[in-house]
């Protein structure tokens, strides 16, 4: 109980991330959302606002790592103690089923009057747009790498409060940019495994099959490269 407004901070942060998050994907991807075809730049502005908005409201407390790969990372680097790892990821992932249970219940008509299968998974998960597993984990581990590079390097830049926050959406939106069209941009295993959970288990009308041979990528991909940026900032720095 001593760590648990930590924790809670972790499990609504997140919960807030993914609904914003899988929001996006929802509302440019479902035929019957009024922003179908938004394209890529709204999903890369999408998530990078989220996150924005995620680290504004829970920063203070917890970090907003919101992301086991970032508290891998943070953990790597001598930044979090690892006593605290166990509980940040579990209440990541409680949050991620959350936000992707409230997703499912706002876009439940939509997503059973979708007629492409696999846009409805493309909802709730991350895939590849050209099936190589390892490349794809390798998108994934230099997507992560960058992403997990620029948050380190706030640390000991310590700008303002507002001037970090930019460097936080340009972290998430600039690598939804550069990765988004190989893999995805999943940079977080909560983010992915939770909802792949969530949509199999749900109803949704003509749904297919979750992939599940593609999931260890984006779990593996991102806790590799955040670990990896966080041994490369500490030889550096």
């Amino acid at each position: 109980m001593e760590h648990m407004n930590l924790y809670l901070a972790e499990l609504v942060g997140t919960a807030l991330f993914m609904v914003l998050g899988l929001g996006v994907c929802a509302n440019i991807s479902l035929s019957k959302s009024g922003m179908c075809g938004a394209g890529g730049i709204v999903a890369a502005l999408g998530w990078g606002v989220s996150m924005v908005t995620v680290a504004v409201c829970f920063g203070p407390v917890s970090g907003a790592h919101c992301n086991p790969a970032v508290t891998v990372g943070f953990w790597a680097a001598g930044n979090l103690s690892g006593s605290l790892v166990p509980g940040y990821i579990i209440s990541q992932c409680i949050g991620a089923s959350i936000g992707a249970l409230i997703i499912w219940q706002l876009y439940k008509d939509h997503l059973d009057e979708e007629e492409c299968p696999g846009t409805k998974l493309g909802v709730f998960t991350t895939g590849p747009s050209i099936q190589n597993s390892w490349r794809n984990c390798l998108s994934e581990i230099m997507a992560t790498f960058c992403l997990m590079f620029v948050l380190l390097s706030l640390g000991h830049q310590n700008p303002a409060n507002g001037v970090s926050m930019f460097f936080v959406f340009c972290g998430v939106a600039g690598g939804v940019m550069s990765f988004g069209g190989l893999t995805g941009y999943a940079i977080n295993p909560a983010r992915d495994l939770m909802p792949r959970i969530i949509y199999t288990l749900v109803p949704i009308k003509n749904k297919e099959g979750s992939n599940w041979g593609y999931a260890w990528v984006p779990i593996a991909g991102p806790l590799i490269g955040a670990f990896l940026a966080a041994m490369l900032h500490r030889v550096i720095f």
